[in-house]
């Protein structure tokens, strides 16, 4: 494996009774408190009304930043970091999924930062400082509740980018299973997606020496690929939330990443997808990773061989490596079409009329991928292959 050093300074808090931690890593921190939520269900599911209860209880002076959109847009970090420069902020919490916590991240950065906050994200400077911020998640996603990642939508100028900093790692994150009972069946199939597109991306590098790297992934995605349809039958039963929940965490806080490399080219793929067209960012990965895997398949054909066997059981008796390997990818397809994921863009209204476009996107920062380094016409491949 490559030598690394793993950093992750977020305090989690998992499972039930857990809120009662809002009041005592707050206060020592401040009370100018910036609540930053989507919009609208922890109104509805009772998630804002505990929230405001514990920030109550320890005086808190709250303000409110509602309407992070899925994919959060520039305009909405900016209206956040007005707020915190006019009020004085000390402390941002996010109450919600992966897109308010994205939010609260790069409005965290932004409000300490002299300049354009955009010039950080696109990587053209960087922060020095940042507000503190805690979390509060009600969606098994992104994990953004314990890295220091985030993705932004510029929207005027159809960009989206992930961009980190070891600033914006959380304080705190609280994961109480109950508060994501209420996510709708399509919005946790597009989590589900999310979770085990991350562990993908990292399962396919060609790091060597990585048996405990690769356990860790195999086990995090047939733990998902178990769990899941159980899940989708009742959403509110306790024990597959927590065990979903659980595996979004861990698929994204470091833990696989140590000593590999991971890929990551199939989620900028995305990124030019929804910026142009603002889809949901796991319906979009289900409809290109299969993709991109036939179409990287020949850089590492014993290593899909190796996806297939330990994560989907496919027998590998009587078959070549690689009708081995294409099997596992189908069998990826099947398992996320069969949890109701869509396989095609057509199934977003999706045509040909803005692939060109959605390339120039996707390469606006060169050639990317670490597992197979793609160029614009790998990119085009693709998107044409997924119509």
């Amino acid at each position: 494996m490559d030598t690394f050093m793993y950093y992750n300074p977020t305090r989690l808090y998992f499972g039930k009774d857990t809120m009662e931690h809002l009041g005592t890593q707050i206060p020592p921190i401040g009370r100018k408190i910036l609540l930053v939520y989507g919009g609208g269900s922890i109104k509805k599911n009772g998630v804002y009304d505990e929230v405001m209860r514990r920030l109550n209880g320890f005086d808190a002076h709250v303000h409110e930043l509602s309407g992070v959109e899925p994919n959060p847009r520039l305009t909405t970090v900016q209206r956040g970091i007005d707020l915190c420069r006019k009020e004085g902020i000390d402390f941002i919490l996010a109450v919600g999924g992966g897109s308010v916590i994205d939010c609260a991240k790069a409005i965290a950065i932004g409000a300490k930062f002299k300049g354009d906050v955009w010039d950080i994200i696109t990587r053209k400077a960087t922060a020095e400082e940042a507000l503190p911020l805690g979390t509060v998640l009600t969606l098994a996603a992104t994990g953004s509740e314990m890295n220091s990642g985030s993705v932004i939508t510029n929207w005027e100028t159809q960009e989206k980018y992930g961009w980190s900093s070891p600033l914006v790692f959380p304080k705190f994150s609280i994961l109480n299973p109950e508060f994501t009972y209420t996510v709708p069946k399509d919005q946790t199939v597009y989590g589900i997606v999310d979770i085990m597109s991350h562990v993908i991306e990292q399962y396919f590098n060609h790091t060597g020496n990585t048996p405990v790297q690769d356990g860790f992934c195999e086990t995090i995605l047939r733990t998902v690929i178990a769990t899941a349809p159980k899940l989708l039958e009742n959403l509110k039963q306790y024990e597959h939330r927590e065990t979903i929940l659980y595996c979004g965490t861990m698929a994204l806080n470091g833990t696989l990443a140590m000593g590999i490399r991971g890929d990551w080219a199939t989620h900028n793929i995305e990124h030019a997808v929804s910026a142009v067209y603002d889809i949901p960012h796991g319906g979009g990965l289900a409809i290109l990773f299969p993709n991109w895997m036939e179409h990287v398949l020949d850089e590492g054909v014993s290593r899909f061989k190796q996806f297939a066997v330990n994560v989907f059981g496919i027998d590998p008796q009587g078959k070549s490596d690689r009708e081995t390997a294409l099997e596992g990818i189908r069998a990826l397809r099947s398992f996320w079409s069969s949890i109701g994921a869509p396989s095609r863009l057509a199934d977003y209204g999706i045509n040909a009329e803005k692939l060109e476009l959605m390339a120039d996107k996707a390469m606006a920062r060169g050639v990317f991928g670490h597992f197979k380094s793609l160029d614009r016409e790998d990119v085009l491949a693709i998107y044409r292959k997924s119509l």
